[in-house]
């Protein structure tokens, strides 16, 4: 179990006192699932300390804009990689909640310009905590434990248990507050999408980052389960991997590994366990079967919020409201996944996915770029799982291209990081980018696509 090392603890206790010092504070967080879930926690933490508070949710390129009005400014889940120079010559104080790679070093920092950034104290922040984990950590300092569901939710949300199955380092010590706040519980299970509300044939047939005769195929996933003597009612009621015994999962992980062991190259079997079987998160004050008990599941209708530019109803959900704004939230979550299955269906129907020799790729154009990785990630099963799936689209503010990139878990566990690399190939067109090893995306200039696509498929030689 991870522990949080003295010199960290000591700056958090530093933002602790100058938060409860404060009484006019800005929060700025970022927009998507780790940044809402951000935001949440300092809002609900800054309420029970009645501090005057407002929260913007913001994306990166907004950052030079904003202005200078407030005593305590706080950016979380951003912040660390951006220029705040225009922020720390004010006299508003600043923290920093962030864990992305910083730009400064912490020696440079002064006592109204606080930043606290995992990377700094030897701790990984691409998967051993997230934006809204460092944000719990200052609310645990106040003793508000029970915040510490809303840290899973983010870290989930940020795909920080994709490369082990699970969440590790800091996560891990925010999961234990959680179970021990009995609000909790991580269970080992199948890797099956929609745990509490699938029907069990569905999210087989959603399965897999390799293609099998079950990928979108539900009449081969219903076959499979009675193969395997695996019934997929209860009654009038579908199934969901959530009803299955313990020896039916047994069955279904043997055969999904015997299944994925015959589709890939030797040296990729060995991962294959850590593809079908991982821990699982679910927040046990939300009702069974809903698609908030489930961590996956609720930072999915989280980010469809964010991707519909409606990051209120998420704040609202995730500070206790579950009245109109969770009927706000299933709306919204209806018309993402229509509008998903639309696009799905015209990239499909128009055949425009483009192969490379090391990488696969379509343009968006008419898509939202708010959702072209959704779709980018969607599209994948449809292609060959050895090459990266790259998806363009309009970036709606400026005139340049938002690129989105999606692969399969078995590349990330060969030892490529795409975001590593997304970030050097964009640098070279004028670009920049970065993120994580299976989930990555970058901001290039308009025209540039063709370049990008040449570079990052040379990079790509001897690798893939």
């Amino acid at each position: 179990m991870a522990v949080i090392p003295t010199d960290m603890h000591n700056t958090l206790m530093k933002a602790h006192e100058m938060v409860k010092k404060s009484e006019d504070i800005k929060i700025y967080s970022h927009i998507d699932c780790d940044g809402i879930s951000a935001g949440a926690i300092l809002s609900l933490t800054l309420d029970r300390l009645e501090i005057d508070h407002e929260v913007e949710f913001i994306t990166l390129d907004m950052i030079p804009e904003l202005k200078r009005e407030n005593e305590v400014t706080i950016f979380s889940d951003l912040g660390s990689g951006q220029d705040l120079d225009h922020f720390r010559t004010s006299k508003s104080k600043v923290i920093i909640l962030d864990h992305h790679p910083p730009l400064r070093d912490i020696s440079s920092h002064d006592g109204g310009f606080l930043e606290i950034n995992p990377n700094y104290y030897g701790i990984d922040g691409s998967f051993q905590v997230s934006g809204g984990g460092m944000c719990y950590l200052l609310a645990r300092t106040y003793g508000f434990h029970d915040l510490s569901w809303i840290g899973v939710l983010s870290a989930v949300g940020d795909m920080q248990n994709n490369l082990y199955g699970k969440l590790v380092g800091i996560n891990e010590l925010i999961v234990e507050d959680g179970v021990n706040k009995g609000m909790v519980a991580s269970v080992n299970d199948l890797a099956l999408y929609g745990r509490q509300t699938r029907p069990l044939f569905v999210a087989l047939s959603y399965f897999g980052d390799v293609k099998l005769p079950i990928t979108n195929n539900r009449n081969e996933a219903i076959q499979l389960l009675k193969k395997l003597d695996i019934y997929t009612k209860n009654q009038d009621k579908q199934r969901t991997l959530y009803d299955l015994s313990m020896d039916e999962k047994k069955k279904l992980f043997t055969e999904l590994v015997r299944m994925m062991s015959l589709e890939v190259p030797s040296r990729y079997v060995k991962y294959i366990p850590r593809l079908v079987s991982g821990d699982a998160y679910e927040f046990l004050e939300e009702e069974k079967y809903s698609p908030l008990r489930d961590a996956s599941e609720f930072s999915t209708a989280i980010n469809a919020c964010s991707r519909h530019k409606n990051t209120g109803i998420a704040l609202k959900v995730l500070k206790g409201d579950r009245g109109l704004a969770l009927d706000d939230m299933d709306n919204l979550g209806r018309e993402h996944r229509r509008y998903l299955a639309q696009k799905m269906q015209w990239i499909q129907e128009e055949d425009l996915i483009s192969t490379m020799d090391n990488l696969q790729y379509f343009n968006g154009n008419g898509i939202k770029s708010e959702v072209i990785g959704t779709i980018a990630g969607m599209i994948l099963s449809y292609g060959d799982w050895r090459k990266p799936m790259i998806g363009f689209a309009r970036n709606d503010e400026n005139d340049g291209l938002k690129v989105s990139l999606r692969c399969s878990r078995l590349l990330a566990f060969d030892g490529i990081h795409f975001g590593h690399l997304i970030n050097k190939v964009a640098a070279k067109v004028g670009g920049s980018g970065g993120g994580h090893s299976v989930a990555c995306g970058a901001y290039i200039p308009g025209g540039k696509q063709e370049e990008f696509l040449i570079i990052f498929n040379e990079s790509l030689n001897g690798i893939i």
